[in-house]
């Protein structure tokens, strides 16, 4: 599939130049047709089949499948989530915290990789320990004295503010090198680049599916690789979370110990469906086309761009005197961006079933 057929599948690209995928992105016919398959044969054929919970449980584990393969590891390391903050939230609460105990992250994070340290450290006592950072990028020698007597890092692999790649792989070498996890947020790269969590390293990494991937809300993921399980255990339980539900329970062996019971199942089947229409267009060609969409709207930003001139992702984002006022007048015109708190300005998510006429139209309003 070419990316402008992806494109002629999405109907809200029908009414508007949709640029804040970043956001969340309106899905493919195909995604949506999934869900609603899988519903009608859930509500209507499965109660005399084969069973609603029988084909509930067949149609996540094959979105486990999926979803491992995607990213490059086995179905055991993958915990199904609602959003990536759930994922945050089961690291957070299944560690044994002591008091004093440093988590480091950057002053990049979303709120989602924010909150739930926050509330930790209101009840656990931690030190949360924030690495200052200059336009996305990471200081290495200030990182490796701020890492050395941290319990857990928390980093995203792409900055939801600047749209800069953040260099996990070396994080993680220098995080395990000092003794301390590390948390991936990585909610900004399924979909628009390559991932490979064997690579990255990480113990944790959290990411959901309404994003870059074109699938529904609802349809997060957690990865959770064999030798961190050792170093936690589940702040909640459910009859999903064991292997023998009753009084004498034990918890799943594998990332399977952080999901807990009958959960809506469409989001995921969707999720399924939204991880083959990427494939079929090819991660590398939607990096590739991303990168020359990018490279097109940052030349016409000119002194106004905040994100590297060079591509790293479909995140850039351009100073303005009153963001929140742009992204109306260009919302006026039919073209969804949005605005960011820190920096306050603008921000434009730039997808394969974006073109070039899309990044035109933005700069002539502009």
């Amino acid at each position: 599939m070419d990316p402008e057929r992806l494109r002629e599948e999405i109907p809200a690209l029908d009414t508007c130049r949709y640029c804040n995928w970043g956001a969340s992105g309106p899905s493919p016919r195909a995604v949506v047709s999934a869900a609603n398959e899988f519903e009608k044969r859930h509500q209507f054929d499965a109660p005399c089949g084969d069973g609603m919970y029988t084909v509930a449980r067949d149609a996540l584990e094959s979105a486990r499948v999926s979803v491992a393969a995607f990213i490059g590891a086995t179905p055991e390391q993958v915990a199904l989530t609602r959003s990536t903050v759930e994922g945050i939230n089961h690291v957070v609460n299944a560690i044994d915290w002591n008091e004093g105990d440093v988590v480091l992250r950057t002053d990049l994070e979303h709120p989602a990789g924010v909150l739930p340290w926050e509330r930790a450290r209101e009840t656990e006592g931690i030190e949360i320990r924030e690495l200052p950072t200059e336009r996305g990028r990471l200081d290495r020698e200030m990182l490796r004295d701020a890492v050395s007597d941290a319990r857990l890092v928390c980093l995203s692999s792409l900055s939801w503010s600047h749209g800069t790649k953040l260099p996990v792989e070396e994080v993680v070498d220098l995080a395990h090198d000092a003794g301390a996890r590390v948390l991936v947020d990585a909610v900004q790269s399924p979909g628009q680049v390559p991932v490979d969590v064997d690579d990255w390293g990480a113990d944790f990494v959290a990411a959901s599916g309404h994003k870059w991937l074109l699938g529904l809300w609802g349809s997060g993921f957690l990865y959770v690789d064999e030798d961190a399980l050792d170093a936690v255990t589940p702040g909640r339980i459910g009859y999903f979370s064991v292997e023998e539900p009753g009084a004498d329970y034990e918890f799943r062996s594998d990332a399977r110990q952080f999901e807990l019971g009958t959960t809506a199942v469409a989001p995921y089947v969707a999720l399924e469906a939204a991880i083959e229409q990427i494939e079929a267009v090819g991660i590398k060609r939607i990096d590739e086309r991303i990168s020359r969409l990018t490279d097109r709207l940052k030349e016409g930003l000119g002194d106004r761009l905040v994100s590297p001139r060079d591509s790293e992702s479909g995140l850039v984002t351009f100073a303005a005197d009153d963001p929140d006022a742009v992204v109306k007048r260009l919302g006026d015109h039919g073209i969804q961006i949005r605005s960011i708190p820190d920096p306050h300005a603008c921000r434009v998510s730039v997808h394969a079933p974006n073109t070039a006429e899309d990044i035109d139209a933005l700069l002539d309003v502009l």
